[in-house]
């Protein structure tokens, strides 16, 4: 066997040697001096990486491990920092052919390699030429002018394809005027690297206040780690042309590291708002990573039951409308710095709990919120009320002379009755959707108009009582 040749168990993942080229300049992590790195919300980052080289005068092939096995490599961008103007990159090929068995066997297909199989009789091993016809589905293979499927032996390669690699790597051929010491950026963008945030809210005993603490969980299945790495996640929805993405399958499995609560900077980003961590992190390759992103105590909140109306039923005759319907449990609260928030919110899921009557916290609902500015209010959807209920009728409706410029006239009675079992009073709110040009002509409490279609009565219900909500309207359209 040749010094140069390389042997594989059979289908194992075992990795043997390298395949570095003899006119290559390598550059590994060891020469990084800062990594940067930003990550949008869409399965997007972007990655700046420098590193220190005592780079050669002239033209050569420098190849730059530890990239991301999911770089778009037509963002890549090399520049010199260290004299700018004195680097020309010629042409730039991006090696993600990682090497394993299996893609050994594939490179020498129509080849003939070697294999050792083991007598199990005599526990000798002898060696043999073997033709590699096939690698579909399974190994096919000449040995010894039979044809063999999936072949148990060693296989003994005469070296390593220069297209295999043993980790993601960038091959750029470059010129440089000076020999020296030169500090180089690569910067590109990968796929495999996103972010989500999450809520966690208490609600005080009173529905009144609540403390917040945000998170945000960062997901890297991009194929290799970012050791001690200056992290900002970018809040927005940035456009991307999607057909020249690459789609990553789901990672079977993935370790989840927790980081001890630190503050985020934010600030805006053209029509974003990017986070900074205050400190470098390590984002491992298979893992998902949670850091702090905010933290708020005591902000004022408000809890709402909702009775949320339809506006088909304005439009033709009906009878009951339903029995025991139950009211929608809304909490909302304001994003203004004077109630001890202030900074943009980002997308993600809330997850609201509460203490019980001894001190446990129990999960009360979630909600999925968009990006929120500051100054805007967050309203949480909860759930439905168990112990306040309504029963909805339309007890008349009648066509009517419509008049100029309407097709359709009508004039609809609706009765609610709202009750509470609960062992307080409970102030609700109905909410209808009245369509067309509508007036009201009689109701037993007073509306309020929130919208040109959209109408609320706010009712107090007695404990263990019930109150009934009687309106009239003309809708014409």
């Amino acid at each position: 066997m040749s010094k140069n040749a390389v042997f594989f168990p059979l289908l194992a993942t075992a990795l043997v040697g390298s395949n570095l080229q003899a006119d290559e300049m390598i550059s590994n992590i060891n020469d990084q001096t800062a990594l940067a790195v930003t990550i949008y919300n869409e399965n997007l980052a972007l990655i700046r990486d420098r590193r220190r080289l005592e780079l050669p005068g002239g033209t050569l092939d420098l190849a730059i491990r530890g990239v991301s096995a999911n770089m778009r490599p037509e963002t890549a961008l090399l520049r010199n920092i260290s004299s700018p103007g004195d680097l020309n990159v010629l042409e730039q090929n991006f090696n993600f052919d990682l090497l394993t068995p299996q893609k050994m066997l594939e490179k020498y297909t129509g080849k003939t390699v070697e294999i050792i199989r083991m007598n199990p009789a005599t526990g000798k091993e002898t060696r043999e030429a073997a033709k590699v016809l096939s690698t579909n589905e399974g190994v096919v293979a000449e040995i010894g002018g039979r044809i063999e499927t999936n072949p148990e032996g060693r296989w003994i390669f005469p070296g390593i394809p220069d297209n295999l690699r043993d980790r993601p790597t960038l091959v750029t051929r470059l010129s440089t005027k000076a020999a020296g010491s030169q500090e180089l950026e690569l910067s590109y963008l990968s796929g495999g690297l996103s972010w989500k945030a999450d809520y966690v809210v208490n609600l005080d005993r009173n529905d009144s206040a609540l403390d917040l603490a945000g998170w945000v969980t960062l997901t890297n299945r991009s194929g290799t780690s970012y050791p001690d790495a200056r992290l900002q996640l970018v809040a927005g929805d940035v456009h991307q042309v999607r057909e020249n993405m690459r789609y990553l399958k789901k990672a079977p499995m993935m370790e989840m590291a927790a980081e001890a609560p630190a503050p985020m900077a934010e600030e805006s980003l053209f029509e974003y708002h990017l986070y900074t961590l205050n400190r470098p992190t390590t984002i491992a390759d298979n893992q998902t990573k949670q850091v702090a992103l905010l933290n708020a105590s005591g902000v004022p909140a408000r809890k709402e039951l909702v009775f949320e109306g339809q506006n088909y039923y304005y439009r033709s005759r009906y009878d009951s409308l339903g029995q025991k319907l139950k009211a929608t449990a809304y909490v909302s609260f304001e994003n203004r710095e004077e109630k001890g928030l202030g900074m943009p919110l980002p997308k993600g899921v809330v997850r609201v709990y509460k203490e019980d009557s001894k001190g446990n916290a129990q999960f009360v609902g979630e909600d999925r919120i968009d990006h929120t500015p500051k100054n805007e209010q967050v309203r949480l959807k909860l759930g439905e009320a168990f112990d306040v209920t309504a029963s909805k009728k339309q007890v008349n409706y009648k066509k009517v002379n419509h008049g100029h410029p309407y097709s359709y006239a009508a004039e609809a009675t609706f009765r609610l009755e709202l009750k509470n079992a609960k062992s307080k009073p409970v102030t609700v709110k109905v909410q209808e959707p009245i369509p067309g040009d509508w007036k009201m002509l009689r109701e037993s409490h007073k509306h309020q108009k929130l919208a040109a279609n959209l109408v609320e009565w706010a009712i107090e219900i007695p404990a263990e009582n019930s109150v009934t909500l009687e309106y009239r309207v003309l809708v014409r359209y």
